[in-house]
């Protein structure tokens, strides 16, 4: 099982978040970057592709027997439910239809929800903002583990537990951490999803429900892509708060691989990323990074130094605006 980790809490530190002044010095350095701050268009046609396979999905797995319905819900459909997570995180920055029509990105965002089955959009958005102003801060960045998570997830059994259980610990975080008032917008995402829900199982039965919520379940859990939850922040090397990845799975997660990028320039798509690195080349080229999330999955669990403890924290001050 492994023996305890030696940490026994999270690496408290005293400066700011090194992205800010990363991206003014860039910037400063590569005007021509500022070019890349556009909405990728192609963001939507790629979206509806996806909604409309896992409808076909649904439709195909109705009459499947039980194996079979599980067999393609890991295979298939929880690589489309990740991947359409990610898609909606492009969407939370505004990139499909730019910053000017922020509304069109909500109402596109609440669509590309409802294949997972389980309402999301609007609230990650909501998170999603205070994990980019306040990395690391304390009681307001959900993204960072409970005091509970990095005490009891201590040993390499229960760390892979703890993977496998990813995405109920990602929906109940923010409830123990930094609870917000319910909005107008979560509502309508709730019932839109309840909407869509019962319609599947109105048309399909209770197969296509399970494909789709086994699907999300699966692909946030025990999944090749689930290493970049551990891959971008976890603090495998002491002082170093972000890591990139630049390996074959980009392809399926919009380039959320090239994670110091998109911090330094969260206004830029996944898509003009990579250009991003090719760009500024001298900033990330000796920056520790990844080529393989399975293997980041791996050495979490088998690296007894590594737990959900090992996170860069910080105490805010002043002023704190959250969405």
């Amino acid at each position: 099982m492994g023996n305890t980790v030696a940490r026994e809490d999270f690496e408290w530190v005293y400066t700011d978040q090194p992205h800010a002044d990363r991206r003014k010095e860039i910037l400063a350095k590569h005007p021509e970057i500022k070019a890349l701050m556009k909405p990728d268009y192609n963001l939507i046609w790629v979206v509806v592709l996806m909604v409309l396979a896992q409808l076909t999905a649904f439709y195909l797995v109705r009459d499947l027997d039980w194996k079979w319905v599980v067999f393609w819900a890991y295979v298939f459909g929880s690589c489309i439910s990740h991947s359409m997570t990610l898609a909606i995180h492009e969407i939370s920055h505004n990139s499909a239809f730019g910053n000017s029509k922020a509304m069109w990105n909500r109402w596109f965002g609440i669509f590309a929800n409802l294949p997972l089955g389980l309402p999301y959009s609007i609230s990650f958005k909501r998170y999603h903002m205070d994990h980019h102003r306040y990395l690391g801060g304390d009681g307001i960045d959900v993204d960072i583990p409970t005091n509970f998570e990095g005490w009891f997830f201590c040993t390499r059994f229960r760390k892979f537990i703890w993977i496998v259980l990813q995405p109920f610990f990602y929906a109940i975080r923010p409830l123990c951490i930094n609870p917000k008032p319910i909005t107008r917008l979560e509502i309508i995402n709730l019932l839109a999803q309840l909407t869509f829900d019962v319609a599947i199982y109105y048309l399909w039965g209770v197969k296509s429900i399970f494909y789709m919520l086994a699907g999300s379940v699966l692909g946030l859990g025990l999944h090749p892509i689930s290493g970049h939850f551990i891959a971008e922040h976890y603090m495998f090397l002491k002082g170093h708060e972000t890591y990139s990845y630049y390996g074959p799975l980009n392809l399926l997660t919009f380039n959320v691989g090239y994670h110091n990028e998109h911090h330094d320039f969260p206004n830029i798509p996944g898509k003009s990323l990579p250009l991003v690195k090719k760009i500024a080349a001298e900033y990330y080229d000796n920056l520790p990074q990844y080529n393989s999330w399975i293997k980041v999955l791996y050495d979490f669990v088998m690296d007894d130094t590594i737990s959900p403890y090992s996170r860069m924290k910080r105490q805010l001050k002043g002023e704190v605006k959250q969405d």
